[in-house]
């Protein structure tokens, strides 16, 4: 992987506790957490500022490693950034259906869910078993962002409770986006 990339890590509500794959990135790999405000009551436009003021404090190139809510931060930052050049790849992983009737309010302010193609490359990866959406909206949700979708069997939410460890495929998957294309 390209050493001039900084990897973003976007976690969603609730941030990624101690035992969470992108917390171990972020120990084992040097990548950077964009530390939301408010974790219990996200706010789509200020979660969409923060990751604005992050891509701005640094020149060199960046790559979204976002999980659940995460996700639906990039396609909204993306359909709304002018600054969205700077970005060299996105994994999504475990992208939430944040439309569901039983979606916990305060989540309701990430409706409707953004579905404008991601101006840069893309990888989706769902699990056919995540609690908070369901496959078919999974793929719906890649499909509309332009992005690779990638299924990684019953993974529940691809999260801590899902024994991935340092979730080492995950890597694999991010360093193939980001590898130059030829």
């Amino acid at each position: 992987m390209n050493d001039a990339v900084r990897i973003l890590l976007l976690p969603g509500w609730l941030d990624s506790g101690p035992g969470h794959w992108q917390t171990r990135w972020e120990a084992l790999h040097g990548d950077r957490r964009v530390v939301q405000d408010d974790w219990e009551w996200p706010k789509r436009g200020d979660w969409m500022a923060r990751l604005e003021e992050e891509i701005l404090a640094d020149p060199r190139p960046a790559a979204f490693v976002a999980h659940s809510l995460g996700c639906q931060l990039v396609a909204a930052w993306a359909a709304h950034s002018r600054h969205t050049d700077r970005v060299r790849g996105a994994l999504l992983v475990a992208p939430p259906d944040t439309e569901r009737p039983d979606t916990p309010p305060q989540l309701h302010g990430w409706r409707p869910i953004v579905r404008q193609r991601l101006p840069f490359a893309a990888t989706a990866v769902v699990s056919t078993d995540d609690p908070f959406c369901a496959p078919e909206r999974a793929a719906e949700m890649a499909a509309a962002w332009g992005a690779t979708l990638v299924q990684i069997g019953a993974r529940g939410h691809i999260n801590a409770e899902s024994g991935l460890g340092d979730w080492p495929q995950g890597r694999q998957l991010l360093d193939a986006l980001l590898a130059p294309q030829s």
